[in-house]
């Protein structure tokens, strides 16, 4: 049906007095509809100084691809959700959000359209999706060569931008590290290590039997991760478990640590917790990189405007910036 028709059947009803406005309103509505990447570039309203709120201070963001402020975002794991889900917080809060990613191996239970459907709505936000750690899964296999070749090439074929590479269940040699990134590389994609300091971590093993097995020296974790670099690697993802998920005392020192030898550019932190992640911006300021829950976009986002915030952060974080 068009447009024209549309409209007059909408109209048929209306008051003389109100039609002409009411058409020309809904019309120009009905023509001028943006597409998804227009909708996330759009201004917000505290960035709109013309119409919007943007006479309330704020703290500037840079437009995405960002290389600092980069915000990665869980995809469904701990709650199941598809498209429609994902549609409606790219559409209110797009702009904010860098990245997407499946947990574990979660995206290999999706109907492979539905998962085909979900990559391309994140692309057409300008948001790069990633896998989660399925490679130690992938790994365990005799055929290991193989396995791994095939699954990077599916994950390529369905969309995939970024290839998450974790080993917090395995011992992992460093030379096969660097050789699987070359392969994720070879594959088109980009190899996202995660890196920590706890044995174990990644799962939904309990405290006491993380705190049993003990932690590893961050001296490891700087070490690799500056190969990994040298490598072609654009950014590492810090496992939180360790320092400060599951441990009786936040490890700030291993946080700390790994600043002082890497730049903060090329570094994300998993801080998929409220006190986390105010933690981490309290600290570093607004353009710390880190990984949250889907659920916490919008309070971490107000957090990184200095809009809101905990009673140690609001109104305490600031900007000096064009």
């Amino acid at each position: 049906m068009s447009t024209q028709c549309l409209v007059s059947q909408l109209f048929t009803r209306l008051p003389r007095s109100t039609k002409l406005t009411t058409a020309s309103s809904l019309v120009r509505r009905l023509t001028t509809r943006s597409t998804p990447s227009e909708t996330s570039r759009s201004p917000t309203l505290l960035q709109d100084k013309n119409h919007g709120l943007g006479f309330i201070r704020s703290n500037p963001r840079t437009a995405k691809p960002r290389k600092l402020g980069v915000t990665e975002i869980r995809g469904p794991y701990y709650s199941a959700y598809g498209k429609r889900h994902l549609q409606d917080l790219l559409e209110t809060m797009g702009h904010h959000i860098d990245g997407f990613k499946f947990a574990g191996g979660s995206f290999s239970l999706f109907p492979e359209r539905a998962l085909v459907e979900m990559i391309e709505l994140a692309h057409e936000h300008d948001v790069y999706v990633s896998t989660g750690g399925f490679i130690e899964h992938i790994l365990t296999h005799p055929d290991v060569n193989t396995v791994v070749d095939k699954y990077l090439k599916k994950c390529k074929d369905v969309g995939f931008d970024v290839v998450e590479l974790s080993s917090g269940f395995l011992s992992f040699p460093p030379d096969d590290w660097l050789r699987l990134i070359e392969k994720v590389q070879s594959h088109g994609l980009i190899a996202k290590p995660e890196l920590g300091i706890q044995f174990g971590a990644g799962g939904d093993t309990a405290a006491s039997e993380l705190e049993a097995a003990g932690t590893s020296d961050p001296f490891k974790v700087i070490s690799l991760g500056k190969r990994f670099l040298d490598a072609g690697v654009e950014r590492l993802m810090i496992e939180s478990e360790g320092i400060t998920e599951n441990v009786r005392n936040w490890r700030t020192d291993v946080i700390q640590a790994i600043l002082k030898e890497i730049p903060m550019e090329r570094v994300m932190f998993e801080a998929a917790d409220p006190k986390v992640f105010n933690w981490y911006i309290r600290e570093f300021g607004m353009d710390v990189n880190v990984f949250v829950d889907h659920s916490q976009i919008v309070q971490l986002t107000c957090l990184r405007s200095g809009i809101w915030g905990m009673a140690d952060t609001f109104g305490k974080v600031v900007s000096y910036r064009q």
